[in-house]
């Protein structure tokens, strides 16, 4: 591999106005931008995206922002109308709903689509005046899936070797693609990749489904690691690549002092109650409404867990500019309003619910002094909480609920206590399970949790990915003359 060029809808840090000509940089934080960045920095390479702000991109804060980075930063530029219609229009009010099996919030407006192509040609511009012959190009997510098609229908970039892509939210069963109006330029964009990788095998089941259904064209064939798809001239390959998290990183930190002492006090401020933690961003895949529920029927259900559980619910404010994350925010409220007020003592308030971004040595505090992780998307690519939560149980003690449909089932089934996060009624009686689970019980399901996420982190994610994204070997431009004679017109 020559260089290593990521091409991600947001750059790793975000610019944002202050005033006329002040700015801030904002790092990025997660997994994502810790495992490649260090890549980056080795290799050398590029990293494409927006830089998070509409309109015109100031090119001194940007370059301050980026004077150390140790690799190369090419900014992509959208209008307020390109982010209402590509970023939240069809990416998120068409994709993100849609693949998470909600098609009942999508809006289809054709619009989107268009500007949605229109934007990826943008970035596949910004690819084509920096790439090289035997660079590896990584797309990730949802936003760019389009990426490939333009560079190969515009004739830009027709030598590249090793064109990648990842998607990091689910892929969804044709039941559920099939609705999408541009599902088979959808799947014909995703086909001019070389290597398509997804989160899980139901993942990779479930494309395979799409291309065949939809793609009659396309000849799946069997591989034992990774699917190989022929389509037109050329053949794609097709594999599942759960991602982890810094595991080493987040160990370290939940053993520190702060952490520890603030793990200390948390626990102190409920005496005698099983600390059950929630921690979602708002968004409605993320099953909040339906824990909150479940929570309640546990309450009703079992006098035992009166005054001795809590219910930690941490809601990370997102998008609440939209009516719809708005409504949802208030649906929330209103159900912990009638927790609290049905069942309430004088001395136990049974759901402590914060609606704000905790700082990293808190979230890990909460971690550390949870006794039970109650992680119950209704659809999730992965869901890194879960793992976050594990890494963070250094003493191997803790119980994990954790939703049958969250990527992270897959590698935590040993240990975690699954659940349907639509089915009210088990939620409610796997939270008593959990309170009443033995010490021993908690232990050896920890320890086999702990021993996947340390094992499978960030960077095996990567270094599984680039190692089969280099299995793909040179091959002849596959740009016809017909779609260069288009793209020149």
């Amino acid at each position: 591999m020559n260089r290593l060029i990521v091409v991600s809808n947001r750059l790793p840090f975000a610019l944002d106005s202050t005033g006329e000509d002040l700015w801030t940089v904002t790092p990025a934080t997660g997994g994502l931008v810790s495992a490649i960045e260090p890549v980056l920095r080795e290799r050398g390479g590029t990293w494409i995206g927006w830089p998070g702000i509409a309109g015109k991109i100031p090119q001194e804060p940007l370059a301050k922002a980026t004077r150390n980075a140790g690799y190369k930063v090419v900014p992509v530029a959208l209008s307020e109308t390109e982010r209402d219609e590509f970023y939240y229009g069809y990416s998120n009010e068409v994709i993100w709903p849609l693949f998470h099996d909600l098609q009942n919030f999508c809006n289809f407006e054709p619009a989107y689509w268009q500007t949605y192509k229109e934007v990826n040609n943008r970035y596949a511009d910004a690819i084509a005046r920096c790439a090289q012959p035997d660079d590896f190009i990584w797309v990730h997510d949802y936003h760019l899936m389009y990426v490939a098609e333009a560079l190969r229908e515009r004739g830009v970039s027709p030598d590249l070797s090793r064109l990648t892509f990842f998607l990091h939210i689910p892929f969804p069963p044709y039941d559920i693609f099939s609705k999408l109006p541009q599902q088979q330029r959808l799947l014909r964009a995703l086909l001019q990749f070389d290597l398509v990788g997804f989160q899980t095998r139901r993942d990779v089941r479930n494309f395979i489904q799409c291309v065949r259904r939809v793609m009659s064209e396309a000849k799946v064939l069997s591989r034992r690691e990774l699917q190989l798809i022929r389509f037109e001239d050329h053949e794609i390959r097709v594999g599942y690549f759960p991602i982890g998290i810094d595991f080493d990183s987040f160990e370290k930190s939940a053993r520190s002092d702060s952490v520890e002492q603030r793990a200390q006090r948390l626990r102190a401020t409920f005496p005698g109650c099983q600390l059950i933690l929630g921690s979602d961003r708002l968004d409605y895949s993320k099953g909040i409404p339906e824990r909150l529920r479940a929570f309640r029927t546990a309450l009703e259900r079992y006098p035992e867990l009166s005054g001795r559980v809590v219910l930690i619910q941490i809601v990370v404010p997102s998008r609440v500019e939209i009516p719809r994350y708005h409504e949802f925010k208030q649906r929330i409220d209103r159900l912990v309003g009638d927790i609290n007020g049905r069942f309430s003592t004088s001395t136990w308030l049974p759901v402590q619910y914060h609606f704000r971004c905790l700082d990293r040595e808190d979230l890990l505090a909460h971690y550390r002094g949870c006794d039970i992780a109650f992680v119950t998307p209704l659809k999730d690519g992965m869901n890194l909480v879960a793992k976050e939560y594990c890494a963070c149980r250094i003493d191997n003690d803790g119980v994990l609920i954790l939703s049958q449909f969250a990527g992270a089932a897959e590698q935590l089934k040993p240990g975690a206590l699954l659940v349907n996060p639509y089915d009210i009624e088990e939620m409610a009686d796997t939270i008593l399970k959990a309170f009443r689970m033995s010490q021993v019980e908690r232990s050896g399901r920890m320890k086999r949790m702990r021993h996947v996420v340390r094992k499978e982190n960030v960077f095996w994610w990567v270094d599984s990915f680039l190692r089969a994204g280099l299995q793909i070997g040179t091959r002849p431009p596959r740009v016809s003359k017909r779609r260069l004679a288009t793209s020149a017109r």
